[in-house]
């Protein structure tokens, strides 16, 4: 047990450096977290020439997992069900063609100009067509954009896009048999069944320190996840729809929402992070860029030849449908979901994961840094200091900003 007690305060030591650099260079620390694993990894290589981190050990697998699977129902519980009720039409064609266009266009960057197989060619289209939640949230809350009907469309679409990934992702790689029906029936019962029975159970017998509502809540996410991995799918996504139809009773128990955010940033995410940047390969980056910048060009051209014509429906000021379209094209935690399931599943090569996850890393900063630089929306932002305030009425809210 001595190694594997090393092992972890290792892990959790770059997890704590990943940490202080997110806060320094202010940036997302699942960001920090993927670059301090391909670092890390990096460094350990070439000086001691080992895998020191040990990424495939069995325990270090399982609390990765867990992270993304908890990180993707706490991404389903954000959701906001009034938004749909008065935004559903800009927030599901804005989706909607925030997926389709940089799923089609980096498919066929992948095909035409990578020559990646076909199967590859797909998962590139998935990883790249997703939008950061994670990354739109931080930046809605820094601007106090949160509170406007804008920033609620826009958040709303993200999760239209993102849930289209989870459902592409399924539909493309999962081989289709009896075990594949019978994992969509079983889910289906669960997610219909789920919102009547959890407020119920919870008001009963929650709110005790024996956190029988988070157990519940793991309970659910690990039963739907061993049937979707027996089926020949990945845990993670029923994990998304389970939070998503809980979003409107468990999505608003901000304490216990927090409380999981405690252990998912806290203990699960940077094992998830840091292994998927551990997997990154800093010398087949350099060694063939290529992919690396046609990935990143052909998400954010796709997402700008399909976003923007959507704002323009609904008439949408030319400086809020730039902005918007550039929050759209931003990604980090699916994509990275994505192209790890790619490269665990025999899908892309360690080279083309390691130009995918590149490309998803460089859409969260760049479209970002874009966006609030030249297309920033002032017109919409409240009084100095309110924005702030806005956020911290929100405990909950702000701290997934800086923690994801």
């Amino acid at each position: 047990m001595t190694e594997t007690w090393l092992l972890a305060a290792l892990w959790l030591g770059l997890a704590l450096v990943a940490t202080l650099l997110s806060i320094w260079l202010r940036v997302a620390t699942a960001l920090s977290e993927i670059v301090v694993g391909t670092v890390a990894q990096l460094i350990i290589g070439a000086t001691i020439g080992t895998a020191l981190l040990h990424t495939d050990d069995s325990w270090i697998k399982f609390l990765s997992g867990t992270g993304a699977i908890v990180l993707t129902f706490l991404a389903g519980a954000e959701l906001d069900p009034a938004v749909f009720r008065t935004k559903w039409q800009e927030a599901s064609l804005i989706g909607l063609v925030g997926f389709v266009a940089p799923f089609f266009g980096c498919t066929a960057v992948a095909y035409w100009l990578l020559h990646w197989d076909v199967r590859a060619c797909w998962l590139a289209g998935v990883a790249m067509s997703t939008t950061s939640v994670a990354v739109v949230y931080a930046v809605m809350l820094e601007f106090g954009l949160n509170v406007t009907n804008y920033g609620k469309t826009v958040l709303a679409a993200c999760f239209i896009n993102d849930l289209l990934t989870v459902l592409a992702l399924g539909f493309i790689f999962s081989p289709f048999t009896w075990k594949t029906g019978a994992f969509f029936g079983g889910a289906s019962i669960v997610c219909v069944v789920l919102p009547f029975i959890t407020p119920r159970f919870f008001k009963r017998y929650g709110g005790r320190p024996s956190e029988l509502e988070a157990k519940f809540l793991l309970l659910t996410l690990f039963g739907l996840g061993g049937l979707a991995t027996w089926s020949g799918s990945e845990a993670v996504l029923p994990a998304y729809l389970v939070g998503m139809v809980l979003a409107g009773t468990v999505g608003k128990d901000h304490a216990l929402i927090r409380r999981l955010r405690t252990l998912t940033f806290g203990l699960l995410t940077p094992f998830y992070f840091i292994r998927a940047g551990s997997l990154v390969s800093l010398p087949s980056l350099a060694a063939a860029p290529l992919g690396f910048i046609a990935l990143l060009l052909g998400k954010m051209i796709s997402k700008s030849v399909g976003v923007y014509p959507a704002t323009q429906v609904f008439r949408a000021p030319k400086r809020e449908g730039i902005y918007t379209t550039l929050l759209m094209s931003t990604g980090l935690t699916f994509g990275t979901i994505s192209a790890l399931f790619g490269l665990s599943h025999g899908v892309v090569t360690r080279a083309q994961y390691s130009a995918l996850v590149a490309a998803v890393v460089a859409s969260a900063v760049v479209p970002t840094l874009i966006a609030n630089a030249f297309f920033l929306p002032r017109h919409l932002l409240r009084p100095s200091g309110q924005g702030r305030a806005a956020g911290a009425t929100a405990p909950a809210e702000t701290a997934a900003g800086r923690a994801s």
